[in-house]
Protein backbone atom coordinates (compact mmCIF):
# COMPACT_ATOMS: atom_id res chain seq x y z
CA UNK A 1 0.00 0.00 0.00
CA UNK A 2 2.09 3.27 -1.66
CA UNK A 3 1.11 6.76 -2.41
CA UNK A 4 4.06 8.97 -4.47
CA UNK A 5 4.02 12.50 -2.81
CA UNK A 6 5.71 15.11 -4.91
CA UNK A 7 7.56 17.88 -3.53
CA UNK A 8 8.86 20.99 -4.49
CA UNK A 9 12.37 22.43 -3.67
CA UNK A 10 11.59 23.51 -0.04
CA UNK A 11 12.96 22.52 3.35
CA UNK A 12 10.09 20.42 3.76
CA UNK A 13 10.72 18.16 0.59
CA UNK A 14 14.39 17.94 1.25
CA UNK A 15 13.63 16.53 4.56
CA UNK A 16 10.96 14.03 3.27
CA UNK A 17 13.64 12.98 0.48
CA UNK A 18 15.89 12.56 3.49
CA UNK A 19 14.05 10.54 6.03
CA UNK A 20 13.02 8.32 3.43
CA UNK A 21 15.74 7.33 1.70
CA UNK A 22 16.50 8.73 -2.23
CA UNK A 23 16.20 6.17 -4.62
CA UNK A 24 19.52 5.93 -7.12
CA UNK A 25 19.46 9.01 -9.57
CA UNK A 26 16.94 10.61 -8.31
CA UNK A 27 17.00 14.14 -6.52
CA UNK A 28 15.31 13.65 -2.67
CA UNK A 29 13.89 16.49 -3.34
CA UNK A 30 11.54 15.67 -6.18
CA UNK A 31 9.84 12.29 -5.12
CA UNK A 32 8.78 11.22 -1.32
CA UNK A 33 6.69 8.70 -0.32
CA UNK A 34 3.87 8.37 2.31
CA UNK A 35 1.05 5.61 3.86
CA UNK A 36 -1.92 5.72 1.37
CA UNK A 37 -4.78 3.54 0.46
CA UNK A 38 -5.59 3.28 -3.18
CA UNK A 39 -7.19 1.01 -4.84
CA UNK A 40 -6.20 -0.15 -8.61
CA UNK A 41 -6.86 -3.42 -9.65
CA UNK A 42 -5.52 -2.67 -13.12
CA UNK A 43 -2.22 -1.05 -13.62
CA UNK A 44 -1.12 1.63 -12.42
CA UNK A 45 -0.17 4.55 -15.09
CA UNK A 46 1.98 7.68 -13.85
CA UNK A 47 1.69 10.84 -16.25
CA UNK A 48 3.94 13.55 -16.26
CA UNK A 49 1.90 17.09 -16.73
CA UNK A 50 4.22 19.87 -17.75
CA UNK A 51 4.00 23.57 -16.59
CA UNK A 52 2.29 26.53 -18.41
CA UNK A 53 3.94 26.64 -22.00
CA UNK A 54 6.49 28.78 -21.78
CA UNK A 55 8.35 28.35 -18.37
CA UNK A 56 11.92 27.44 -18.88
CA UNK A 57 12.04 25.65 -15.22
CA UNK A 58 9.28 23.51 -15.68
CA UNK A 59 10.59 19.62 -15.53
CA UNK A 60 9.39 18.40 -19.59
CA UNK A 61 6.67 16.02 -19.11
CA UNK A 62 8.66 13.00 -19.81
CA UNK A 63 10.86 13.18 -17.16
CA UNK A 64 8.63 13.57 -14.77
CA UNK A 65 6.91 10.49 -15.91
CA UNK A 66 9.80 8.92 -16.27
CA UNK A 67 11.35 9.81 -12.66
CA UNK A 68 8.12 8.90 -11.14
CA UNK A 69 8.50 4.85 -12.43
CA UNK A 70 12.24 4.96 -11.52
CA UNK A 71 10.75 6.17 -8.32
CA UNK A 72 8.24 3.15 -8.22
CA UNK A 73 10.36 0.62 -10.07
CA UNK A 74 12.75 1.50 -7.20
CA UNK A 75 10.00 1.24 -3.87
CA UNK A 76 8.93 -1.70 -5.11
CA UNK A 77 11.29 -3.77 -6.65
CA UNK A 78 11.03 -6.72 -4.33
CA UNK A 79 7.21 -6.94 -5.73
CA UNK A 80 6.82 -9.38 -8.56
CA UNK A 81 4.25 -9.12 -11.10
CA UNK A 82 3.25 -5.90 -10.65
CA UNK A 83 2.75 -3.65 -13.70
CA UNK A 84 3.40 0.41 -14.09
CA UNK A 85 2.48 2.69 -17.24
CA UNK A 86 4.03 5.34 -17.78
CA UNK A 87 3.26 7.87 -20.41
CA UNK A 88 4.81 11.95 -21.46
CA UNK A 89 5.34 13.86 -24.50
CA UNK A 90 7.77 10.99 -26.10
CA UNK A 91 7.71 8.38 -24.10
CA UNK A 92 4.67 5.27 -24.88
CA UNK A 93 6.30 2.46 -22.32
CA UNK A 94 4.71 -0.65 -20.76
CA UNK A 95 7.04 -1.86 -17.92
CA UNK A 96 7.13 -4.59 -14.85
CA UNK A 97 8.19 -3.93 -11.60
CA UNK A 98 11.06 -5.72 -12.56
CA UNK A 99 12.42 -3.20 -15.27
CA UNK A 100 11.38 -5.41 -17.99
CA UNK A 101 10.32 -3.98 -21.72
CA UNK A 102 7.73 -6.19 -22.28
CA UNK A 103 5.91 -4.50 -25.09
CA UNK A 104 4.18 -0.94 -25.52
CA UNK A 105 0.65 1.21 -25.12
CA UNK A 106 -0.78 4.41 -26.20
CA UNK A 107 -2.25 6.68 -23.97
CA UNK A 108 -2.95 10.31 -24.84
CA UNK A 109 -0.78 12.38 -22.36
CA UNK A 110 -2.44 13.59 -19.56
CA UNK A 111 -2.73 17.63 -20.18
CA UNK A 112 -4.14 18.63 -17.15
CA UNK A 113 -4.93 22.76 -17.72
CA UNK A 114 -5.87 23.30 -14.26
CA UNK A 115 -6.68 21.60 -10.94
CA UNK A 116 -10.10 21.89 -10.35
CA UNK A 117 -10.86 18.51 -11.72
CA UNK A 118 -8.27 16.86 -9.87
CA UNK A 119 -7.60 15.45 -6.16
CA UNK A 120 -4.49 17.26 -4.33
CA UNK A 121 -2.98 14.85 -2.12
CA UNK A 122 -0.33 17.26 -1.05
CA UNK A 123 0.95 21.13 -2.11
CA UNK A 124 4.19 23.19 -1.55
CA UNK A 125 4.83 26.70 -2.18
CA UNK A 126 8.66 26.85 -3.24
CA UNK A 127 10.92 29.25 -3.37
CA UNK A 128 10.97 29.21 -6.90
CA UNK A 129 7.44 30.44 -7.57
CA UNK A 130 5.90 27.00 -7.93
CA UNK A 131 3.05 25.48 -7.04
CA UNK A 132 4.17 21.30 -7.25
CA UNK A 133 1.77 18.62 -6.34
CA UNK A 134 1.00 15.40 -7.10
CA UNK A 135 -2.95 14.86 -9.15
CA UNK A 136 -4.20 12.04 -8.15
CA UNK A 137 -7.59 11.11 -10.36
CA UNK A 138 -9.54 7.80 -11.20
CA UNK A 139 -10.19 8.16 -14.92
CA UNK A 140 -12.16 4.92 -16.41
CA UNK A 141 -11.51 2.96 -13.39
CA UNK A 142 -7.06 3.87 -13.82
CA UNK A 143 -5.34 5.21 -11.33
CA UNK A 144 -3.41 8.19 -12.72
CA UNK A 145 -0.68 10.18 -11.21
CA UNK A 146 0.77 13.71 -12.42
CA UNK A 147 2.93 16.07 -11.32
CA UNK A 148 1.56 20.05 -12.01
CA UNK A 149 3.26 23.41 -12.07
CA UNK A 150 1.30 26.74 -12.18
CA UNK A 151 3.63 30.08 -12.29
CA UNK A 152 2.78 32.02 -9.80
CA UNK A 153 4.75 34.77 -11.15
CA UNK A 154 2.08 36.00 -13.59
CA UNK A 155 -0.53 35.59 -10.24
CA UNK A 156 1.25 37.94 -7.60
CA UNK A 157 -0.91 40.10 -7.36
CA UNK A 158 -3.57 38.06 -6.11
CA UNK A 159 -1.38 35.34 -4.60
CA UNK A 160 -2.69 35.96 -0.95
CA UNK A 161 -6.55 36.43 -2.11
CA UNK A 162 -5.85 32.75 -3.80
CA UNK A 163 -3.82 31.43 -1.17
CA UNK A 164 -6.53 32.25 1.99
CA UNK A 165 -9.60 31.33 0.00
CA UNK A 166 -10.06 29.38 -2.87
CA UNK A 167 -7.04 27.30 -2.17
CA UNK A 168 -7.82 26.46 1.29
CA UNK A 169 -11.77 25.68 0.00
CA UNK A 170 -10.70 23.82 -2.73
CA UNK A 171 -8.16 21.79 -0.59
CA UNK A 172 -10.46 21.33 1.76
CA UNK A 173 -13.14 19.72 -0.28
CA UNK A 174 -10.48 17.78 -2.42
CA UNK A 175 -9.21 15.95 0.69
CA UNK A 176 -13.13 15.27 2.09
CA UNK A 177 -14.35 13.64 -1.47
CA UNK A 178 -10.62 11.35 -1.75
CA UNK A 179 -11.88 10.46 1.91
CA UNK A 180 -14.88 9.51 0.27
CA UNK A 181 -13.28 7.43 -2.56
CA UNK A 182 -10.72 5.71 -0.36
CA UNK A 183 -8.83 3.72 -2.83
CA UNK A 184 -7.35 0.54 -1.93
CA UNK A 185 -4.26 -0.60 -3.74
CA UNK A 186 -4.65 -4.61 -3.94
CA UNK A 187 -1.00 -6.09 -4.98
CA UNK A 188 -0.73 -9.74 -5.22
CA UNK A 189 1.36 -12.11 -7.43
CA UNK A 190 -0.64 -12.27 -10.13
CA UNK A 191 -3.25 -9.09 -10.92
CA UNK A 192 -5.50 -9.27 -13.79
CA UNK A 193 -3.55 -7.26 -16.15
CA UNK A 194 0.18 -8.72 -16.12
CA UNK A 195 1.03 -9.95 -19.28
CA UNK A 196 1.84 -13.38 -19.28
CA UNK A 197 3.52 -15.74 -21.37
CA UNK A 198 0.67 -16.10 -23.45
CA UNK A 199 0.13 -12.77 -23.71
CA UNK A 200 3.21 -11.90 -24.94
CA UNK A 201 2.97 -15.26 -27.54
CA UNK A 202 0.17 -13.46 -28.81
CA UNK A 203 1.54 -10.20 -29.28
CA UNK A 204 4.26 -11.54 -31.13
CA UNK A 205 1.64 -12.89 -33.83
CA UNK A 206 0.31 -9.28 -33.71
CA UNK A 207 3.24 -7.57 -34.65
CA UNK A 208 4.12 -9.83 -36.89
CA UNK A 209 0.62 -9.09 -38.83
CA UNK A 210 0.87 -5.80 -38.45
CA UNK A 211 4.24 -5.44 -39.64
CA UNK A 212 3.97 -7.69 -42.53
CA UNK A 213 0.41 -7.32 -43.81
CA UNK A 214 0.00 -5.63 -47.11
CA UNK A 215 -3.98 -3.90 -46.51
CA UNK A 216 -2.74 -1.91 -43.96
CA UNK A 217 -6.25 -0.89 -43.15
CA UNK A 218 -6.39 -4.65 -41.89
CA UNK A 219 -9.60 -5.31 -43.65
CA UNK A 220 -11.34 -2.23 -42.61
CA UNK A 221 -10.93 -2.29 -38.86
CA UNK A 222 -8.23 -1.31 -36.20
CA UNK A 223 -5.71 -3.20 -35.58
CA UNK A 224 -4.29 -1.50 -32.45
CA UNK A 225 -7.80 -1.77 -30.96
CA UNK A 226 -8.13 -5.45 -31.66
CA UNK A 227 -5.33 -6.09 -29.82
CA UNK A 228 -6.15 -4.53 -26.68
CA UNK A 229 -9.47 -6.18 -27.07
CA UNK A 230 -8.12 -9.54 -27.13
CA UNK A 231 -6.31 -9.20 -24.41
CA UNK A 232 -8.56 -8.11 -22.38
CA UNK A 233 -11.36 -10.60 -23.30
CA UNK A 234 -9.88 -13.44 -25.40
CA UNK A 235 -8.86 -16.66 -23.04
CA UNK A 236 -5.20 -17.17 -23.19
CA UNK A 237 -4.46 -19.73 -20.42
CA UNK A 238 -2.77 -22.68 -22.18
CA UNK A 239 -1.40 -22.70 -25.50
CA UNK A 240 -3.86 -24.02 -27.04
CA UNK A 241 -6.28 -21.34 -25.90
CA UNK A 242 -3.55 -18.58 -27.43
CA UNK A 243 -3.54 -20.29 -31.02
CA UNK A 244 -7.36 -19.86 -31.10
CA UNK A 245 -7.03 -16.55 -30.47
CA UNK A 246 -4.71 -16.10 -32.88
CA UNK A 247 -6.80 -18.16 -35.19
CA UNK A 248 -9.58 -15.81 -34.54
CA UNK A 249 -7.35 -12.54 -34.91
CA UNK A 250 -6.23 -14.05 -38.30
CA UNK A 251 -9.91 -14.62 -39.47
CA UNK A 252 -11.27 -10.83 -39.03
CA UNK A 253 -8.77 -10.25 -42.02
CA UNK A 254 -11.21 -12.25 -44.41
CA UNK A 255 -7.63 -13.94 -46.21
CA UNK A 256 -7.88 -17.33 -46.63
CA UNK A 257 -4.20 -17.46 -47.64
CA UNK A 258 -3.15 -15.62 -43.95
CA UNK A 259 -3.02 -18.71 -41.56
CA UNK A 260 -1.50 -19.66 -38.61
CA UNK A 261 0.71 -22.85 -38.78
CA UNK A 262 1.06 -25.62 -35.91
CA UNK A 263 4.87 -26.23 -35.13
CA UNK A 264 4.25 -29.43 -37.27
CA UNK A 265 2.40 -27.57 -39.61
CA UNK A 266 5.63 -25.17 -40.01
CA UNK A 267 7.49 -28.29 -40.51
CA UNK A 268 5.77 -29.88 -43.42
CA UNK A 269 4.92 -26.78 -44.77
CA UNK A 270 9.18 -25.93 -44.70
CA UNK A 271 9.32 -29.43 -46.29
CA UNK A 272 7.57 -29.24 -48.78
CA UNK A 273 10.07 -26.12 -50.37
CA UNK A 274 13.24 -28.27 -49.80
CA UNK A 275 12.73 -30.96 -52.31
CA UNK A 276 11.09 -33.77 -51.32
CA UNK A 277 7.79 -35.03 -48.86
CA UNK A 278 6.00 -37.85 -48.12
CA UNK A 279 1.96 -38.51 -49.48
CA UNK A 280 0.36 -38.87 -52.30
CA UNK A 281 1.58 -36.07 -55.33
CA UNK A 282 -1.36 -33.59 -55.21
CA UNK A 283 -1.04 -29.76 -55.34
CA UNK A 284 -4.67 -28.47 -54.18
CA UNK A 285 -6.26 -25.34 -53.69
CA UNK A 286 -9.56 -23.71 -52.38
CA UNK A 287 -12.96 -24.28 -55.20
CA UNK A 288 -14.13 -21.89 -57.62
CA UNK A 289 -18.32 -21.24 -57.90
CA UNK A 290 -18.03 -23.08 -60.89
CA UNK A 291 -16.62 -26.01 -58.99
CA UNK A 292 -18.69 -26.23 -55.92
CA UNK A 293 -17.75 -27.33 -52.71
CA UNK A 294 -14.37 -29.39 -51.80
CA UNK A 295 -11.27 -28.92 -52.89
CA UNK A 296 -10.09 -28.43 -56.27
CA UNK A 297 -6.62 -30.26 -57.44
CA UNK A 298 -4.56 -27.68 -59.21
CA UNK A 299 -1.91 -30.46 -60.15
CA UNK A 300 -0.46 -34.13 -59.33
CA UNK A 301 3.17 -35.30 -59.62
CA UNK A 302 4.04 -36.98 -62.70
CA UNK A 303 4.40 -40.53 -62.10
CA UNK A 304 3.29 -39.91 -58.12
CA UNK A 305 0.76 -42.33 -56.67
CA UNK A 306 -2.48 -39.60 -57.55
CA UNK A 307 -1.33 -39.50 -61.08
CA UNK A 308 -1.43 -43.21 -61.68
CA UNK A 309 -4.53 -43.22 -60.39
CA UNK A 310 -6.21 -41.11 -62.51
CA UNK A 311 -6.33 -38.00 -60.57
CA UNK A 312 -6.33 -35.00 -63.02
CA UNK A 313 -6.23 -30.89 -62.27
CA UNK A 314 -9.48 -30.23 -62.06
CA UNK A 315 -10.86 -33.03 -60.02
CA UNK A 316 -12.46 -32.17 -56.65
CA UNK A 317 -11.80 -33.79 -53.67
CA UNK A 318 -14.68 -34.29 -51.60
CA UNK A 319 -13.77 -36.15 -48.74
CA UNK A 320 -10.41 -37.59 -47.18
CA UNK A 321 -10.45 -40.86 -44.90
CA UNK A 322 -14.24 -40.25 -45.34
CA UNK A 323 -13.81 -36.62 -43.84
CA UNK A 324 -15.67 -34.12 -45.92
CA UNK A 325 -13.81 -31.31 -47.55
CA UNK A 326 -16.45 -28.60 -47.59
CA UNK A 327 -15.21 -26.69 -44.43
CA UNK A 328 -11.91 -27.97 -44.11
CA UNK A 329 -8.45 -25.57 -44.79
CA UNK A 330 -6.26 -26.59 -47.50
CA UNK A 331 -3.59 -26.88 -45.02
CA UNK A 332 -5.24 -29.61 -42.90
CA UNK A 333 -5.83 -31.17 -46.16
CA UNK A 334 -2.43 -31.20 -46.92
CA UNK A 335 -1.06 -32.51 -43.84
CA UNK A 336 -4.20 -35.70 -44.09
CA UNK A 337 -2.44 -36.64 -47.30
CA UNK A 338 1.08 -36.46 -45.93
CA UNK A 339 2.02 -39.38 -43.86
CA UNK A 340 4.52 -42.14 -43.14
CA UNK A 341 5.40 -43.94 -46.31
CA UNK A 342 3.82 -46.96 -47.41
CA UNK A 343 0.56 -45.80 -45.26
CA UNK A 344 -2.83 -45.88 -47.08
CA UNK A 345 -5.64 -42.91 -47.35
CA UNK A 346 -8.77 -42.95 -48.92
CA UNK A 347 -10.48 -40.20 -51.43
CA UNK A 348 -14.19 -39.48 -52.48
CA UNK A 349 -12.88 -37.67 -55.60
CA UNK A 350 -15.31 -35.82 -58.20
CA UNK A 351 -14.45 -35.88 -61.58
CA UNK A 352 -16.82 -34.32 -63.77
CA UNK A 353 -20.14 -35.95 -63.20
CA UNK A 354 -18.38 -39.20 -61.82
CA UNK A 355 -17.80 -39.82 -58.15
CA UNK A 356 -15.44 -42.21 -57.11
CA UNK A 357 -13.41 -43.88 -54.29
CA UNK A 358 -9.94 -43.94 -54.88
CA UNK A 359 -7.35 -45.56 -52.28
CA UNK A 360 -3.35 -44.38 -52.61
CA UNK A 361 -0.67 -45.63 -50.84
CA UNK A 362 1.98 -42.73 -49.72
CA UNK A 363 5.52 -42.51 -51.15
CA UNK A 364 8.36 -40.44 -50.89
CA UNK A 365 7.65 -37.90 -53.42
CA UNK A 366 11.07 -36.83 -55.46
CA UNK A 367 10.31 -33.02 -56.21
CA UNK A 368 12.67 -32.76 -59.21
CA UNK A 369 11.20 -29.84 -60.77
CA UNK A 370 12.55 -30.11 -64.30
CA UNK A 371 12.14 -32.45 -66.91
CA UNK A 372 13.65 -32.19 -70.34
CA UNK A 373 14.23 -33.61 -73.58
CA UNK A 374 14.73 -32.76 -77.52
CA UNK A 375 12.25 -33.03 -79.52
CA UNK A 376 12.16 -32.99 -83.53
CA UNK A 377 9.55 -32.50 -86.10
CA UNK A 378 9.32 -31.73 -89.51
CA UNK A 379 10.29 -28.56 -90.66
CA UNK A 380 12.36 -26.66 -93.11
CA UNK A 381 16.20 -26.78 -93.28
CA UNK A 382 18.61 -29.21 -91.58
CA UNK A 383 18.27 -27.97 -87.69
CA UNK A 384 15.18 -26.22 -87.66
CA UNK A 385 13.41 -29.06 -86.47
CA UNK A 386 15.30 -29.35 -82.98
CA UNK A 387 13.14 -28.01 -80.20
CA UNK A 388 14.15 -27.98 -76.41
CA UNK A 389 11.09 -28.92 -74.09
CA UNK A 390 11.22 -28.12 -70.81
CA UNK A 391 8.38 -29.23 -68.17
CA UNK A 392 9.15 -26.83 -64.76
CA UNK A 393 6.60 -28.48 -62.08
CA UNK A 394 7.30 -26.39 -59.30
CA UNK A 395 9.13 -23.27 -57.85
CA UNK A 396 10.90 -25.12 -55.34
CA UNK A 397 14.73 -24.31 -53.71
CA UNK A 398 16.01 -26.03 -57.19
CA UNK A 399 13.89 -24.93 -59.68
CA UNK A 400 15.58 -22.02 -61.17
CA UNK A 401 19.50 -24.16 -61.28
CA UNK A 402 17.59 -26.75 -63.00
CA UNK A 403 16.10 -24.85 -65.71
CA UNK A 404 19.60 -23.47 -66.19
CA UNK A 405 21.31 -26.86 -66.30
CA UNK A 406 18.57 -27.83 -68.96
CA UNK A 407 19.05 -25.10 -71.16
CA UNK A 408 22.83 -25.64 -71.22
CA UNK A 409 22.38 -29.87 -71.83
CA UNK A 410 19.86 -28.93 -74.87
CA UNK A 411 22.39 -26.54 -76.24
CA UNK A 412 24.63 -29.38 -76.92
CA UNK A 413 22.01 -30.43 -78.80
CA UNK A 414 22.46 -27.42 -81.21
CA UNK A 415 18.65 -26.39 -80.23
CA UNK A 416 16.69 -23.32 -82.03
CA UNK A 417 13.80 -23.07 -80.36
CA UNK A 418 12.45 -23.57 -76.68
CA UNK A 419 8.84 -24.94 -74.93
CA UNK A 420 8.47 -24.21 -71.29
CA UNK A 421 5.68 -26.07 -70.23
CA UNK A 422 3.95 -24.62 -66.80
CA UNK A 423 1.14 -27.05 -67.18
CA UNK A 424 -0.75 -27.68 -63.53
CA UNK A 425 2.84 -25.61 -62.12
CA UNK A 426 0.73 -24.71 -59.05
CA UNK A 427 4.11 -22.04 -57.81
CA UNK A 428 6.03 -21.96 -54.93
CA UNK A 429 9.09 -19.76 -53.82
CA UNK A 430 8.69 -16.36 -55.29
CA UNK A 431 12.48 -15.95 -55.61
CA UNK A 432 12.78 -19.25 -57.80
CA UNK A 433 10.10 -17.55 -60.06
CA UNK A 434 11.75 -14.30 -60.42
CA UNK A 435 15.05 -15.61 -60.76
CA UNK A 436 13.73 -17.91 -63.75
CA UNK A 437 12.74 -15.25 -65.26
CA UNK A 438 15.74 -13.60 -65.12
CA UNK A 439 17.19 -16.75 -67.14
CA UNK A 440 14.82 -15.61 -70.48
CA UNK A 441 14.45 -11.73 -70.43
CA UNK A 442 17.38 -9.58 -71.73
CA UNK A 443 15.98 -6.86 -69.73
CA UNK A 444 12.68 -5.54 -68.30
CA UNK A 445 10.00 -5.13 -65.60
CA UNK A 446 9.54 -8.84 -64.40
CA UNK A 447 6.71 -8.12 -61.63
CA UNK A 448 4.99 -5.16 -59.87
CA UNK A 449 4.37 -5.69 -56.07
CA UNK A 450 1.62 -3.66 -54.94
CA UNK A 451 -0.41 -3.16 -51.54
CA UNK A 452 -3.47 -0.84 -50.68
CA UNK A 453 -1.58 2.34 -51.83
CA UNK A 454 -0.25 0.99 -54.84
CA UNK A 455 2.98 -0.01 -56.20
CA UNK A 456 5.81 -0.93 -53.08
CA UNK A 457 8.23 -2.41 -54.79
CA UNK A 458 9.22 -3.43 -58.94
CA UNK A 459 11.23 -6.61 -59.60
CA UNK A 460 13.67 -6.40 -62.98
CA UNK A 461 16.59 -7.54 -64.29
CA UNK A 462 19.24 -5.98 -66.56
CA UNK A 463 20.10 -9.25 -68.44
CA UNK A 464 23.41 -10.38 -66.38
CA UNK A 465 21.50 -13.59 -65.53
CA UNK A 466 20.21 -14.50 -68.73
CA UNK A 467 21.51 -17.09 -70.50
CA UNK A 468 19.01 -17.62 -73.20
CA UNK A 469 17.29 -14.40 -74.34
CA UNK A 470 17.30 -15.05 -78.11
CA UNK A 471 15.91 -18.67 -79.13
CA UNK A 472 12.22 -18.28 -79.49
CA UNK A 473 10.38 -19.49 -76.76
CA UNK A 474 6.38 -20.71 -76.43
CA UNK A 475 5.23 -21.37 -73.05
CA UNK A 476 2.42 -23.42 -72.07
CA UNK A 477 0.06 -22.91 -69.67
CA UNK A 478 -3.76 -24.15 -67.77
CA UNK A 479 -5.91 -23.70 -65.38
CA UNK A 480 -3.43 -25.49 -62.94
CA UNK A 481 -0.84 -22.52 -63.54
CA UNK A 482 -0.89 -20.68 -60.34
CA UNK A 483 1.35 -17.93 -58.53
CA UNK A 484 4.89 -18.09 -58.78
CA UNK A 485 4.13 -19.54 -62.81
CA UNK A 486 1.66 -17.13 -63.54
CA UNK A 487 4.34 -14.76 -62.47
CA UNK A 488 6.63 -15.88 -65.27
CA UNK A 489 4.14 -16.55 -67.77
CA UNK A 490 3.13 -12.97 -67.95
CA UNK A 491 6.66 -11.78 -67.12
CA UNK A 492 7.95 -13.38 -70.35
CA UNK A 493 4.15 -12.52 -72.41
CA UNK A 494 4.08 -8.59 -71.48
CA UNK A 495 8.15 -8.40 -72.40
CA UNK A 496 6.90 -9.75 -75.42
CA UNK A 497 9.40 -12.89 -75.22
CA UNK A 498 7.51 -15.37 -75.76
CA UNK A 499 3.95 -16.34 -77.00
CA UNK A 500 1.67 -18.00 -74.72
CA UNK A 501 -0.45 -21.14 -75.66
CA UNK A 502 -3.22 -22.83 -73.29
CA UNK A 503 -6.40 -22.03 -71.31
CA UNK A 504 -6.71 -19.00 -68.88
CA UNK A 505 -5.00 -19.67 -65.41
CA UNK A 506 -5.53 -20.30 -62.00
CA UNK A 507 -5.42 -16.58 -61.12
CA UNK A 508 -3.66 -16.41 -57.72
CA UNK A 509 -2.09 -12.75 -57.29
CA UNK A 510 -1.09 -13.00 -53.97
CA UNK A 511 2.07 -13.43 -52.13
CA UNK A 512 3.03 -14.97 -48.91
CA UNK A 513 5.83 -14.53 -46.57
CA UNK A 514 6.32 -17.61 -43.36
CA UNK A 515 7.16 -16.02 -40.06
CA UNK A 516 8.77 -18.81 -37.84
CA UNK A 517 7.66 -17.50 -34.47
CA UNK A 518 9.57 -18.60 -30.86
CA UNK A 519 7.78 -21.45 -30.53
CA UNK A 520 8.42 -23.46 -33.14
CA UNK A 521 4.70 -22.39 -34.81
CA UNK A 522 4.63 -20.09 -37.72
CA UNK A 523 2.34 -17.61 -39.70
CA UNK A 524 1.84 -17.72 -43.53
CA UNK A 525 1.22 -13.86 -44.48
CA UNK A 526 -0.01 -12.05 -47.34
CA UNK A 527 2.20 -9.39 -48.32
CA UNK A 528 1.78 -8.02 -50.99
CA UNK A 529 -0.10 -9.17 -54.48
CA UNK A 530 1.24 -9.20 -58.11
CA UNK A 531 0.85 -6.72 -61.47
CA UNK A 532 2.05 -8.37 -64.37
CA UNK A 533 4.72 -5.50 -66.70
CA UNK A 534 1.86 -4.56 -68.48
CA UNK A 535 0.10 -3.55 -64.99
CA UNK A 536 -2.41 -6.96 -65.20
CA UNK A 537 -3.80 -7.74 -61.80
CA UNK A 538 -3.12 -11.60 -61.82
CA UNK A 539 -5.69 -12.26 -59.49
CA UNK A 540 -7.68 -11.75 -62.91
CA UNK A 541 -6.75 -14.76 -65.13
CA UNK A 542 -3.68 -14.63 -68.06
Amino acid sequence: QFAVRAGGESDKAREWGDQRGKPPGIDPCVWSMEPFTISAPRPIILSGAGSRRGHKSAFPREQLAARGAQFLLWRCQDVPNITVRYVGARLHRLMNFNGMAVGSNRFKVDRNKSAHNTLLSHVSASHNSFFQCLLVRRHRGILKLSRYFIDLHKIEDWKEKFLHSFSMIFVRLALGVMLMLSFSVTINKSPSWALTEENLFFLEAWRTVDRAYYDKTFNGQSWFRYREDALRNEPMNTRDETYMAVRKMLSTLDDPFTRFLEPEKFRSLRSGTQGALTGVGLSIGYPTRLDGTGLVVISSSPGGPANRSGIIPGDIILAIDNMSTEDMDIYDAAERLQGPEGSSVELDIRSGSEVKHVGLKREKVTLNPVKSRLCETAGIGKDSSRVGYIKLTSFNQNASGAVKEAIKTLRNSNVKAFVLDLRDNSGGLFPEGIETAKIWLQKGVIVYICDSRGVRDIYETDGSDTIAASEPLAVLVNKGTASASEILAGALKDNKRAILFGEPTFGKGKIQSVFELSDGSGLAVTVARYETPAHNDIDKVL
